[in-house]
């Protein structure tokens, strides 16, 4: 069996990385699952199933970035008695982060090497704008490019309304209505999974993601669940972060549902959010303006008129709060 890695994004720029690596007994590989350590990823040959090295083992006790997620290219090394270990993880052109749960808070790699980063939320019940907020913020900040998925929109009475409210919040998104069941929007969706791209779905519990997957691969692979009529929730059908392979190339990464997502360093992911609120504070009389009770504040004055909502407002200030405590905390761990 062979399988050709440049369906999955194997390009140049991996093989110059990969290329100090290359040996008889080692081979490139990318990483389409992680189980307590031990990896399952497509090599030329096709799947295997791969243990941690013990270098890469020491190396994340001090950073646990190192280990290697889902969607990473990984060299691996194939043993005398057959064993085959993950001994390098590839430089990582795009990461998706948080912070993990916990006092700790330590940076967590939820994928890799995705070129597009979908949010996806169901249109029934209505999404949470402040949910969708904070993860644009950490799409935006892995280096991929944003969208967002709107699904089941079969059923909602109006669907346009919604994806029009959903695109004020999301200034330079993408905004794509779809339905796995009637295909409405899906062919809007595929370029993102066209051969050799990778997009990656993130959402709550219940958003419809494996349902997507479904759709986009053609053939059920990921469990489904209806949501509960009570709360409009949905249970962790996925409970594993999985890259599937689309026929014809390209592939899906689906994720667990997520109740929360920790921001870790996301800066510049927050900027690009609320890109809308940055270019009022460039009209605010001071420099450096924290739009609290300063005179002259843009920010403030768009408050009044409506002209922006008191919802963002809160929304950019309880993400940008907590964003700078985790940068803070990072700092602490950082100085020992």
């Amino acid at each position: 069996m062979t399988f050709d890695l440049s369906s999955l994004g194997w390009d140049t720029a991996f093989r110059s990385a990969y290329a100090g690596h290359a040996r008889a007994d080692q081979h490139p590989a990318r990483v389409v699952r992680v189980d307590r350590g031990v990896c399952t990823a497509i090599g030329a040959t096709g799947p295997h199933r791969v243990t941690v090295g013990g270098g890469l083992l020491a190396a994340a006790a001090q950073d646990s970035t190192r280990l290697p997620g889902t969607g990473d290219w990984v060299v691996v090394r194939t043993w005398p008695d057959g064993r085959e270990t993950v001994e390098a993880v590839l430089p990582r052109r795009t990461a998706i982060v948080r912070a993990s749960a916990g006092k700790d808070s330590l940076p967590q790699v939820l994928a890799a090497n995705v070129d597009s980063v979908a949010v996806v939320a169901a249109v029934d019940p209505e999404p949470d704008p402040a949910t969708v907020e904070r993860l644009l913020a950490v799409a935006w900040e892995s280096g991929a490019r944003p969208l967002v998925v709107l699904t089941k929109v079969d059923l909602a009475a109006d669907p346009e309304a919604i994806r029009d409210e959903i695109a004020e919040i999301a200034p330079g998104v993408d905004v794509l209505a779809v339905s796995a069941a009637t295909g409405r929007g899906l062919s809007e969706l595929r370029p993102f999974v066209a051969a050799g791209r990778t997009v990656a779905l993130l959402g709550p519990s219940g958003a419809g993601k494996s349902t997507v997957v479904n759709a986009l691969v053609g053939t059920t692979v990921m469990d489904t669940q209806a949501i509960r009529g009570s709360d409009g929730r949905g249970r962790h059908t996925t409970t594993y972060r999985a890259l599937v392979p689309v026929p014809g190339g390209g592939a899906v990464l689906d994720t667990p549902g997520l109740r929360s997502v920790g921001l870790f360093d996301s800066t510049a992911g927050l900027a690009q959010t609320f890109a809308d609120i940055d270019e009022l504070g460039e009209l605010c009389r001071f420099r450096g303006c924290t739009h609290t009770r300063e005179p002259g504040c843009a920010v403030a004055e768009a408050l009044v008129t409506g002209e922006l909502s008191r919802r963002r407002m809160a929304s950019w200030r309880k993400l940008r709060r907590e964003n700078t405590a985790a940068i803070a905390r990072h700092r602490r761990r950082a100085q020992g």
